[in-house]
């Protein structure tokens, strides 16, 4: 071979050799087996799977705090307070009362005792075995059975009827750790002495709860008692059959309601004097509007991510369509799809009522509030609180000259404690001022006329039409995406030998042109998700999680 093509066979075969290894998911050692407590999405996704949706879910849940980002992940340093249990033995209570009642439990419970009056631990042992293995996401012990059997039997002599004895039994796993907390399982893995892998029913839950939002089906439960999941093919199998059902747009929708920190629109509180046209429904349909959008475009369109903060076309409803002063033409006012005309300013999700209205006050829009949450809930960047020292009198001051959000916050300018954290945000929040604490177009504030302009890492725009260009395509936005969607998978905080894997997720997604469902899938089959060390201690931290 001559030298000059012997070079380039050289260079050529690097070049394969660095793509290749470039396309290659870096190990990851992961952490510790832990617990975390059940979100309150997932409570209900569950009790609606096992029991059917008819099925009604009172009381509150113990807020959670949320933890790099979501609330998933804050809820695996959650504790269950006095209060807390309180809340979940009364939900229980009434779950299970329902379960056995005259109208549900024919075809709830399954079967029926040869006396109402009398225990029938057959019947028991079918019931409480068949949802004991859906409730624990994982198979009972045959001790751990013919202990709620002879709960059962106790309850039933005690009370003198037989579905009273099941509804307290079944009321009793409904608080128990093994239901409330999802618990990472452990054994050794083969051939790899020290070594541990996550147990079959773990790996399940965890491919679970990423994709549908909810605990394992039959199907997924007996491919881990198979074997299956710990086998590639088994474990693609399943991935595949997942992403190939509708329930994976619920799986989608609880992570971006989480993302998106949706939970606090059900306690937005506006003055109805200013804003008439306001209200719970309108809260609530926002909501909606904005998780439709997402999903037409990230999953049924399988289109670019992106494309949510540059897309005109969305969903209206009745209620909405007096905020955006849109006709919707059905009698019900039910959702009918919708596409802002070009011209118009409003442009992708950080335009939307959901956004707008979330981050003001009850009574006047909040640059520096909207600014702060574009930042962290979808580039992922902590912006510092204010300081507790903090003079708000010359903002707030009725009397002073200022008309306009602009002219007020020029006010924090001059001070040195706020002047760096309003950089970060105000340059972008102010950029949406046309939009009114409602989410109403405007185009004055106290007879002034607004000025909208506005920057976002260094991309200038004149109204909050342009944030969503500029959002497209700040490259923090998909990276956002990636570290959201990994800490939600593994819910819990990512470790810092995960940062490469982030960083090689980050490069597929721009590879795989920014679709969400091939970053789904990859997530799904990689050794990352499923990584564990050996554990720390063995003193349990879920005895001393609940009373």
């Amino acid at each position: 071979m001559r030298p000059r093509l012997r070079s380039l066979v050289v260079l050529l075969s690097a070049a394969t050799l660095l793509a290749a290894c470039g396309n290659r998911a870096p190990p990851t050692s992961g952490a510790a087996p832990g617990a975390r407590l059940l979100t309150e999405p997932q409570y209900r996704s569950i009790i609606a799977d096992v029991f059917g949706a008819q099925i009604t879910i009172g009381g509150s849940f113990d807020p959670l705090v949320r933890t790099n980002g979501l609330l998933t992940v804050g809820a695996s340093q959650a504790r269950v307070t006095p209060a807390g249990l309180e809340q979940f033995d009364r939900m229980a209570r009434s779950i299970a009362a329902q379960v056995t009642d005259a109208e549900h439990r024919a075809y709830l419970v399954g079967c029926a005792p040869k006396d109402e009056t009398q225990a029938d631990d057959r019947c028991s042992a079918e019931f409480l075995g068949r949802v004991g293995r859906l409730l624990y996401r994982r198979p009972l012990a045959a001790e751990e059975l013919a202990g709620r059997v002879g709960e059962a039997r106790l309850a039933t002599e005690k009370l003198g009827n037989f579905y009273d004895g099941l509804a307290a039994t079944l009321g009793g796993m409904l608080v128990s750790p093994q239901f409330l907390f999802v618990i990472d399982g452990v054994e050794p893995t083969p051939n790899a002495p020290g070594a541990v892998r996550l147990d079959a029913y773990t790996k399940a839950s965890r491919l679970s709860f990423f994709l549908w939002g909810t605990a394992p089906d039959d199907d997924l439960l007996r491919a881990a008692e198979r074997g299956e999941l710990h086998d590639r093919r088994g474990l693609e199998r399943q991935v595949e059959r997942l992403l190939e059902s509708p329930r994976v747009e619920a799986g989608l929708r609880t992570f971006f309601d989480d993302m998106l920190a949706f939970e606090d629109i059900a306690r937005i509180e506006k003055d109805s004097i200013i804003y008439p046209a306001f209200s719970a429904a309108v809260a609530a349909d926002a909501r909606e509007q904005t998780l439709r959008t997402i999903m037409r475009i990230v999953l049924q369109e399988k289109g670019d991510y992106r494309d949510i903060f540059t897309t005109r076309k969305t969903y209206v409803s009745g209620a909405l369509g007096r905020i955006y002063h849109v006709p919707v033409d059905r009698p019900d006012g039910g959702w009918t799809s919708y596409e802002f005309p070009a011209g118009d300013p409003r442009v992708g999700i950080v335009s939307h009522v959901s956004f707008t209205a979330l981050h003001s006050h009850a009574g006047r829009s909040s640059p520096t509030l909207r600014g702060r949450a574009l930042r962290e809930l979808l580039l992922c960047q902590k912006v510092p609180d204010p300081p507790g020292n903090v003079d708000f009198s010359k903002f707030n001051d009725p009397d002073s000259p200022a008309h306009t959000a602009r002219e007020r916050l020029s006010v924090h300018a001059l001070q040195p404690a706020c002047a760096g954290c309003h950089k970060i945000t105000d340059p972008v929040g102010l950029g949406m001022e046309h939009l009114d604490g409602a989410g109403q177009l405007r185009t004055a504030e106290g007879g002034v006329a607004i000025d909208a302009r506005g920057t976002l890492d260094g991309i200038a725009f004149n109204d909050v039409g342009g944030i969503g260009p500029a959002m497209h395509d700040n490259p923090a936005a998909p990276a956002c995406l990636v570290d959201r969607l990994y800490a939600y998978a593994v819910a819990r905080p990512t470790q810092r030998n995960e940062r490469k894997y982030l960083k090689y997720l980050e490069r597929q997604f721009e590879r795989d042109q920014y679709r969400v469902p091939d970053l789904l899938h990859r997530i799904a089959i990689s050794d990352a998700l499923y990584a564990v060390r050996p554990p720390v201690e063995t003193t349990p931290a879920l005895a001393r999680s609940t009373p």
